[in-house]
């Protein structure tokens, strides 16, 4: 999903994509992108009649580099997130370690961390955000972009804003797959682990076979004392990263979780969940299901924005490709 060339600049004049979104799914690709698309957007030069030079969208590493070299290079500028600073690394698993190679941070220059957790990442970067009174908007959702004569309007579920430029630094899983199933929408039903303890005791079924899947249903076994089930539909866990497999190979043989390969979900019941391995039904007990079957890329915003997306297959899921000029 990367563009073709280096100004990362779509087929709509004055849109941007950089990060996640754009391809560069590791942390310290997704800065360096962040602030190297501000260098472009810089170039286009000040806005004359819009409320702001660049408007940035989403404030995950990408944003966040891209915040503070819009802050370096005095360029008017707001960042959208409708979560909170981070997003998705702050939904990672509890102590996650992340970020293992330097980076380029605007205003601080190379940032050498070696491993570090996830906590600490983003203390880091809420210190770094308060330190530069970053204009960040948080729990403010983007709903429409909407390219105007000079730039583009910016409706948000609070507000319409105006700017020359658009980056847009969103994840590719910013809204979750869902598994269609009944009994789906129960509130006992969620698309990612947050805090391990709050499953203590509790039968919990986690669903699909990627590295979020294995972290979520590893820790639950490891550290929540939960009686796991993990369920995928492929034949094997070969998306996920060695180690995380092996959480899982060590858990089973523990005896601390269940594994069910080649099951899907048919139905989501009160305190029970309907699953189809080989054909045959089996009611498995559950209090909790985490649903960690990826994301939705945000077609929809893209294709009124007027981003040209071509769209392909792969074997475990489906993507959408950005095209830029």
């Amino acid at each position: 999903m990367c563009s073709s060339d280096l100004d990362f600049q779509t087929n709509v004049q004055g849109l941007f994509i950089a990060g996640e979104l754009g391809g560069m799914g590791l942390i310290r690709n997704a800065i360096e992108q962040g602030h190297q698309a501000m260098d472009q957007i810089a170039k286009r030069g000040r806005a004359t009649g819009e409320d702001y030079d660049v408007i940035i969208v989403g404030a995950g590493p990408a944003g966040f580099s891209a915040s503070l070299a819009a802050l370096d290079k005095n360029l008017r500028y707001i960042t959208l997130e409708q979560d909170t600073l981070g997003g998705t690394v702050a939904h990672y698993p509890r102590g996650k370690l992340v970020m293992t190679a330097p980076a380029h941070l605007p205003r601080y220059g190379k940032v050498k961390f070696g491993e570090i957790s996830k906590e600490s990442l983003l203390s880091f970067w809420s210190k770094v955000a308060k330190d530069n009174d970053l204009n960040i908007a948080f729990q403010e959702r983007v709903e429409a972009i909407v390219k105007t004569g000079g730039g583009f309007e910016v409706i948000t579920s609070r507000r319409n804003l105006r700017g020359k430029s658009v980056l847009l630094t969103i994840g590719r899983r910013g809204s979750p797959r869902q598994l269609g199933v009944p009994g789906e929408e129960s509130s006992r039903v969620v698309y990612r682990l947050i805090e391990p303890d709050q499953y203590r005791d509790k039968r919990v079924l986690v669903i699909g076979g990627g590295d979020s899947a294995l972290e979520a249903a590893a820790s639950l076994a490891e550290e929540a004392n939960a009686a796991v089930t993990l369920a995928y539909r492929g034949n094997a866990l070969g998306r996920a990263k060695p180690k995380n497999r092996a959480r899982i190979d060590s858990n089973v043989a523990a005896r601390k979780l269940d594994l069910w390969l080649e099951t899907e979900v048919v139905a989501i019941g009160e305190g029970r969940v309907v699953l189809n391995k080989g054909g045959q039904q089996h009611d498995v007990e559950s209090d909790a299901v985490i649903v960690c079957a990826g994301g939705v890329l945000p077609t929809e915003l893209l294709k009124k924005a007027g981003v040209e997306i071509s769209t392909k297959f792969r074997s475990e899921e489906h993507t959408s490709e950005l095209q830029s000029h």
